[in-house]
């Protein structure tokens, strides 16, 4: 099986801007605080017209919300943009969310897919059998769908710990991606800055040239840092 990439450099200059819905609010229910980070059309596609000729930036969708297709993939390849899909496989087929043919759509136009686990649940928080099946399950499952390897992974709600890091390197994941903010720090533990509806065409210009601040890079490593060493739950 082939491993497909998303195209976008991953070094200390690159900020990976993470999005999750894009247009009306869904009808069915979505988890606590979700509904901050779905975005009207206009501003999501303004904020692809504002990056899409900059090669510091990367661009991630998480959960697998229907959006992905129907406005999302649209908007992406007008403008010769690829980007990463971290789908729940799960929710595969469910109301609201991408059914197969959708998926084989968005892979068959050059994006990646990549794991969010199967039934979108912290990481932290799972025994260890259940966190072996969220990095197994799902991945296997998206990798019999797509005729794909999937070799990376976002976390649910961003959260990790050593526990949840120990674990996806066993399974062998190349790339995990958090949402810590700031710019990338390697290639292994990837930070992004998640875009609300909030989020200011303003805020996003300054987090792109805020690439190459020090002090920003010195405090995303740092919180990154204390989150990748405090334990974790005990199976």
């Amino acid at each position: 099986m082939k491993t497909p990439s998303a195209r976008f450099a991953l070094n200390d200059k690159t900020i990976i801007l993470n999005f999750h819905g894009v247009g009306p609010l869904p009808q069915h229910p979505i988890d606590p605080g979700e509904s901050e980070c779905w975005l009207d059309e206009s501003h999501f596609t303004a904020i692809l017209d504002l990056v899409s000729d900059d090669p510091r930036v990367g661009i991630t969708f998480d959960d697998g919300n229907a959006s992905d297709h129907t406005i999302v993939l649209p908007a992406l390849t007008t403008r010769n943009l690829t980007a990463a899909f971290f789908i729940c496989a799960g929710r595969i087929g469910k109301p609201g969310f991408l059914d197969q043919a959708q998926i084989a759509e968005i892979t068959g136009a050059g994006m990646e897919i990549g794991n969010h686990g199967t039934n979108h649940r912290s990481w932290r928080m799972l025994p260890a059998a259940e966190l072996i099946c969220e990095l197994q399950e799902g991945r296997k499952a998206l990798g019999l769908l797509t005729g794909n390897s999937i070799n990376t992974a976002a976390c649910p709600f961003g959260a990790y710990d050593r526990r949840v890091l120990k674990a996806l390197s066993e399974a062998g994941y190349e790339t995990v991606y958090t949402s810590d903010g700031g710019p990338c720090r390697d290639r292994w533990l990837v930070a992004r800055n998640t875009i609300k509806r909030t989020t200011t065409m303003h805020e996003i210009d300054r987090m792109i040239r805020g690439s190459a601040d020090p002090s920003w890079k010195l405090r995303t490593s740092l919180r990154m840092m204390v989150k990748s060493l405090r334990p974790g739950r005990r199976a």
